[in-house]
């Protein structure tokens, strides 16, 4: 009965319709439902509804969350997000263009870019200087101070004095308002870089705002129609250019006009005037076109629009013919509306749905289209790819299938370079090809501006991943090469997309965009490049200057410091404003930072350039003038301190007088410098230093800590600081303050006080830092015992354990077993490593500590938690070595004994650890005293060779094989053939330490039985299709023949070569030459045998028959040269010979390294003469081959050839002959 209930309660809850008008009983009342298919679903037992409800259904993969998300806004912080706020500038005017190729006189130039780029600053500068104001007015109203009433200007005063006062007060900008917005002075946007500004703020008229979908980024266009006519009041709708004189202003309000519209450019003249405009993209009311084409809409909007006009199509209003039809004639009346009834205007989130019709502005019911498929991507036509939502606003010219030849010129070239656009962002890799290549072409064809125009614009998407962007870089490296000096007008457009790939967190994306901007600059040249940049260097928006100072590092390593020196020094010394003082100086950081010791020969030249930064009045600029001289010391090092003489008294004085970011600064600076000086310097000057360093060794600041840490670490390493100083003054301070739990929780700091306490041992010893530290393996908090250990680790690694006292050496081992024991975290290499270097450094003196750490191990290998028996199997492989220094084999044999109970480990990661333990016992306690016995040992491995984890497989295999070299003689031969058989499908593994181990254990399984049974295993295994697998094999046999001997191999090997199969063949012929390549010498003996078979091999029509026998050739010959085989050689080489002119890479590639053994082991005189036949051959093709020989012999060897050149007679005033005087002379 609960059941039904449920069920009945479940039908409830999906029910839709009225239940007061029709019946809510059961749906299947009446119904017989024993064999209805829906009740029958409904009665069956299923996963409870609270577990299907989360199992999500009907998205993809990435919205499930198992695979990452591929874009790269999603893994952008907000600051790298900025870069969506940049506007692709305009192209700008080239004032290096030839005279038949001068810029459109629209173009803007150097100085009008400077004066926006003033204006803007001084805009903002202004803007700040309001907010000051208005911050201090609100400060004073909340402390009760009265305030200084402003007047505007609508207040009338009886008074002339106050009246003379308010023409001074009543500024608009004075207005108090409390929400920024957008001003109405910025009706006509600059383009440019817009930063992130301080907002205007002027009032906001809520009439004035059209909700548009998306940023705007598309602010390419230079705006038309000049400024807001004169004469026209600032918040009416603005009058277009060309229209009859205004009627003479009367006072009106405001609210008479109609409302302008945000972001828009002054009217074009072309449009017919009137007060709203209709359609056209520029007017003061955008309609739909408009907004679509200036918003960059993402995939949410541009599915939310679809949806809507979906939803408008389905559910638009019904005619009165409709109704006719649906509804009898009879019984039912039409009413009429009522007089009051006012229809309900379009809602602004369907603005986008409903487009503002160009002409009349009425609404006219859409034809319905029966034939539309909802939801149905319309067919790309050409066979081009696929196009993602967020692609329509950039491609979808191409879904207009209008005839090309109706184009114009340049609308056919927009197209092509669109249809290639696509193909390359979202095609296969061969269409994406074969674009790429197509627009490499054709660049100078298409031109700069419209290529620049389309690619731009998809690299500043909000969607775009990063494969998309890598191929879209990649399109402009290609194009730059071709355009060259044609890419002048646009590399300011350039730098706004590429710039931002500068800070990007991917490695790949930072050298793809250092490679784009070096190029440019090559392309572009110096001059240009600095006019692009230059106004950027001052940019309001700290985003831009630190990606220009980036770019400028990147085109002084592409064109050469000395070059830009000069404008760098104007930068850095500028009085204008310390914006463009500190990008000049982080210029400099960037430059040391990007080429590292090339910085040496400019040193001198670059400290100067920026020395005066230190005592600049702003906080800043000395902040980064202390990095950028730590950048030029750290790259220098360890030469170049004579060029830091003139900043060490200015820094020094710093120290003192600074407080927090500057003093973290001008001591990072300080701990690069110190570390360049002589010892005697270097003395002093840390002493001075650590004073400081000491006092601010308390400091709560973590970016201080870190530096603090640093700048020990480089002053104690640092020759002439002695032990003693820094165990009485740094060491107490150090300890009290640094060595606290709260260090262990961020990582970046716990790695830098290990590193630095790791110094500090290497100059004062090992007891000093063990003492202090060794109690603390028993603290409380699992981080901080990691943080020691690892500390103790690294110290007795690097200085060992010979210093640590009797007393030290008990705390210690009682520490580190305690430390092994309480771990519970993930991490637990750090304890594994710290046990083995601490027990591996003490050596025989860890005996009496043995049976304890034994019983920790054994309790532990039976824990219930696999990670724990993991790490106690682990511990046993790191200190076997020691307990038989130790000589404790009973108790390592006890070890082996319950390690072997426990090979049924389920989980494989445990039971690779429990094999790598028993191979590290196997291997210190020999196979005699070994307990279990071999003979036990082994067959329980057998089954455990079939585990397919790599782990597993690894440590399994390279026990067998132990076994197999030293105690083979305990196993039975059919023990080993079974183990045989199990190899062959080890040599399918993916990791090749495997396969390696599993070729050479066939070798010791051969000299241990026989290479028969081995071998007739092997050559059956040629003839899988696996290609790998057939490899490893001819490995396999050719160690099998080193270990066992040639002649008990070649016969079988030599017959199998008769199998009438391609690949048995090569195996055969790879076989050889893996064969020959070991045996070396042996060769001389068996060459005369295996020559007919590599005979009918070279012959053979099959290039890889020819390819492997050459590689053969290759390797006999380089064996027995110089042991009398050659002429079997010279017969071989008539063979190797006409393979000369084979194209495909991999045989050509191995018949000249035949013919460079040949020349080896028959001397260059041999093969001189077989290459002189075709040296002047009539045919080029013929002579190349035959030069290319001969330049190998001729670097191989040179003063070989001299004695077979041919004798040459003389003719006339030509002497050929060369006595052997002459040659001696």
């Amino acid at each position: 009965m609960d059941r039904k209930k449920l069920e009945a309660k479940l039908a409830s809850d999906v029910i839709t319709f009225d239940t007061d008008v029709y019946n809510a009983g059961s749906w299947f009342q009446g119904y017989d439902a024993t064999n209805n298919e829906l009740a029958l679903k409904m009665a069956s037992y299923s996963a409870h509804m609270s577990m299907m409800n989360d199992i999500p259904h009907g998205a993809d993969d990435e919205s499930l969350g198992f695979n990452k998300s591929k874009r790269i806004i999603d893994r952008e912080d907000d600051y790298r997000r900025r870069r969506l706020n940049q506007v692709i500038s305009p192209e700008r005017h080239d004032a290096f263009a030839s005279g038949d190729k001068t810029s459109k006189p629209e173009t803007r130039g150097y100085a009008e870019i400077m004066r926006e780029a003033a204006l803007k600053r001084e805009k903002e500068e202004t803007l700040k200087v309001i907010a000051r104001r208005m911050n201090e007015e609100e400060e004073n109203k909340a402390a009760g101070k009265p305030a200084q009433k402003r007047r505007n200007r609508w207040d009338q005063s009886q008074d002339k004095e106050s009246g003379a006062k308010k023409a001074k007060l009543g500024s608009d900008w004075d207005m108090p308002d409390s929400i920024p917005g957008i001003g109405r002075w910025d009706a006509t946007p600059t383009p440019g870089r817009i930063g992130d500004a301080t907002p205007s703020l002027s009032r906001k008229n809520r009439w004035d705002e059209t909700p548009t979908p998306g940023r705007v980024t598309d602010s390419d266009a230079t705006p038309a129609g000049g400024a807001t006519p004169a004469g026209m009041a600032w918040d009416a709708t603005p009058k277009l250019a060309g229209m009859a004189t205004p009627t003479p202003k009367r006072q009106r309000s405001r609210w008479d006009e109609t409302p302008a519209t945000m972001g828009s450019a002054t009217p074009a003249a072309a449009y017919t005037p009137g007060v709203t405009p209709f359609g056209g993209v520029d007017l003061a009311t955008p309609t739909t076109g408009a907004i679509q084409m200036r918003a960059a809409m993402t995939p949410e909007q541009y599915n939310l629009a679809r949806h809507e006009k979906d939803i408008e199509d389905r559910n638009r209003p019904l005619t009165d013919e409709e109704l006719n039809v649906m509804f009898p004639q009879e019984g039912y009346k039409i009413l009429e509306p009522p007089a009051s009834y006012v229809p309900i205007r379009t809602p602004a989130r369907k603005l986008l749905a409903t487009p503002t019709p160009l002409g009349t502005p009425l609404y006219s019911i859409p034809e319905e289209n029966r034939n539309q498929m909802y939801d149905v991507p319309k067919e790309m036509p050409d066979g081009l790819p696929f196009m993602k939502p967020e692609d329509y606003q950039y491609f979808s010219a191409l879904l207009n299938e209008d005839d090309e030849e109706e184009l114009t010129p340049d609308e056919q070239k927009e197209r092509k370079i669109m249809k290639l656009l696509l193909k390359v962002k979202n095609g296969t890799p061969p269409q994406r090809k074969t674009a790429l290549r197509q627009l490499t072409d054709k660049a100078r064809e298409f031109g700069a501006g419209p290529l620049f125009n389309r690619i731009l614009p998809l690299l500043m998407q909000p969607t775009l991943e990063d494969q998309e962007r890598h191929l879209l870089v990649k399109v402009i490296d290609r194009v730059l090469y071709k355009l060259d000096e044609l890419v002048r007008p646009y590399v300011h457009k350039i730098l706004v997309v590429i710039e931002p790939l500068l800070i990007d967190e991917d490695y790949y994306a930072r050298v793809e965009g250092r490679e784009i901007i070096s190029n440019l600059s090559k392309a572009a040249g110096l001059a240009t490049m600095i006019a692009a940049m230059r106004p950027d260097i001052d940019n309001i928006d700290e985003y831009v200057r630190n990606t220009t100072a980036r770019a400028f590092s990147v085109v002084a390593s592409a064109l050469g410091i000395p070059a830009l020196l000069p404008f760098l020094k104007a930068v850095c010394q500028s009085k204008k404003s310390w914006q463009a003082r500190h990008t000049g100086i982080k210029i400099v950081q960037q430059i040391a930072i990007l080429i590292g010791c090339a910085v040496l020969p400019h040193l001198r030249s670059l400290v100067e350039i920026i020395e005066h930064g230190l005592n600049d009045e702003n906080q800043k600029v000395r902040t980064i003038t202390a990095l950028s001289l730590a950048a030029l010391a750290e790259a220098a090092a360890p030469y170049g301190i004579e060029s830091f003489d003139s900043v060490l008294k200015p820094l020094w004085k710093g120290i003192r007088s600074h407080r927090g970011k500057v003093l973290a600064a001008f001591l990072k600076a300080i701990g690069f410098i110190i570390p360049l000086m002589d010892a005697i310097y270097a003395s002093y000057y840390t002493k001075e230093v650590m004073v400081i360093l000491i006092r601010e060794f308390q400091s709560p600041d973590e970016e201080m800590k870190k530096i603090v840490l640093k700048v020990v670490k480089q002053c104690v390493s640092t020759e002439g600081v002695e032990a003693d100083y820094i165990r009485t003054d740094i060491l107490p301070e150090f300890f009290r303050n640094f060595w606290v739990r709260r260090m262990a929780l961020d990582r970046r700091n716990y790695k830098q006080l290990v590193e630095t306490t790791v110094e500090i041992a290497n100059k004062v010893g090992v007891p000093d830092i063990v003492a202090r530290v060794v109690e603390d393996l028993k603290d409380e908090s699992e981080p901080y015992r990691r943080m020691v250990m690892e500390t103790i680790e690294k110290v007795v690694a690097n200085l060992g354990a010979s210093d640590i006292d009797p007393r030290l050496e008990e705390l210690l081992i009682d520490g580190i077993l305690y430390a092994f024991q309480e771990q519970t975290s993930d991490d637990a290499n750090v304890m594994l490593n710290g046990f083995g270097a601490v027990v591996n450094s003490l050596g025989q003196r860890v005996k009496p500590y043995l049976p304890q750490i034994c019983g920790t191990i054994k309790w532990r290998l039976n824990n219930k938690s696999a990670k724990v028996r993991q790490q106690a199997a682990d511990l046993i492989s790191r200190i076997a070595v020691v307990m038989k220094q130790c000589q404790e084999e009973q108790l390592m044999g006890h070890l082996g004994v319950v390690l072997y109970e426990y090979l049924g480990e389920e989980y494989p990661e445990v039971l690779g650890s429990i094999l790598g333990a028993l191979k590290a016992i196997v291997n210190v306690i020999g196979m005699t005293k070994m307990t279990p016995p071999i003979k036990d040992l082994l067959p329980r491995l057998t089954p455990i060779l079939k585990n397919r984890h790599e782990k597993v497989q690894e440590n399994c295999i390279d026990l067998v094989g132990r076994i197999a070299d030293r105690g083979a003689e305990y196993v039975p031969a059919r023990e080993w053939m079974r183990i045989c058989f199990e190899l062959l499908e080890m040599l399918k593994a993916h990791k090749k330490g495997i396969r390696r181990a599993a070729v050479n254990t066939f070798g010791y399984i051969a000299k241990a039985i026989g290479p028969q049974d081995v071998l007739a295993t092997l050559l059956n295994n040629l003839k899988v299709q696996e290609r790998q697998n057939r490899v490893c094999t001819t490995v396999a046999i050719a160690i099998v023949a080193e270990t066992c001997s040639p002649f008990t191999v070649l016969p079988a090997l030599m017959n199998e070569y008769r199998v009438p199969e391609l690949n048995v063949q090569n195996g055969v012929l790879k076989s050889l030459s893996f064969l020959f390549e070991y045996i070396g010498e042996m060769g001389k003996d068996y060459i005369y045998a295996v020559t007919p078979l590599l005979e009918d091999a070279l012959m053979d029509r099959d290039l890889v028959h020819r390819q492997t026998a050459a590689s053969a050739v290759k390797h006999m010959a380089l064996g027995v040269a110089g042991l009398g085989c050659e002429d079997a050689l010279v017969h071989l080489l008539n063979y190797v010979w006409p393979n000369i002119f084979e194209t495909s890479p991999h045989v050509i590639n191995a018949v000249m390294e035949a013919i460079e053994g040949m020349l080896v082991a028959l001397g260059a005189a041999v093969v001189l003469n077989y290459c002189l036949q075709g040296l002047f051959h009539p045919a080029r093709k013929v002579r190349e081959v035959y030069w290319k020989i001969y330049n190998s012999l001729y670097i191989g060897a040179q003063d070989a050839l001299v004695a077979a050149y041919p004798v040459l007679e003389d003719e006339g005033d030509n002497v050929y002959s060369r006595p052997e005087l002459t040659m001696s002379v």
